[in-house]
């Protein structure tokens, strides 16, 4: 089984045309689909801006912030 892949050009124009004629609980399924699609967009947005944090030693000094913070906490 292949799967057509549309033209990009046409692609909003199609989207916008069959959401206009959906039903509600199609259109909840739909919203569903979007928002997880986001939530990976961002995961790996989040995981590739926290990997080259990392890798250039911005997380070095973690563990002793975190000891710090938790004393003050202590304190308060």
């Amino acid at each position: 089984m292949s799967t057509v892949l549309p033209q990009a050009s046409t692609l909003k124009p199609d989207l916008i045309h069959r959401i206009e004629s959906m039903s509600e609980e199609d259109l909840r399924l739909v919203h569903e689909v979007l928002l997880h699609a986001e939530k990976d967009r961002l995961w790996r947005e989040i995981s590739a801006d926290t990997e080259n944090e990392r890798l250039s030693g911005k997380w070095e000094r973690l563990p002793e912030i975190i000891t710090e913070v938790r004393s003050q906490l202590r304190r308060a």
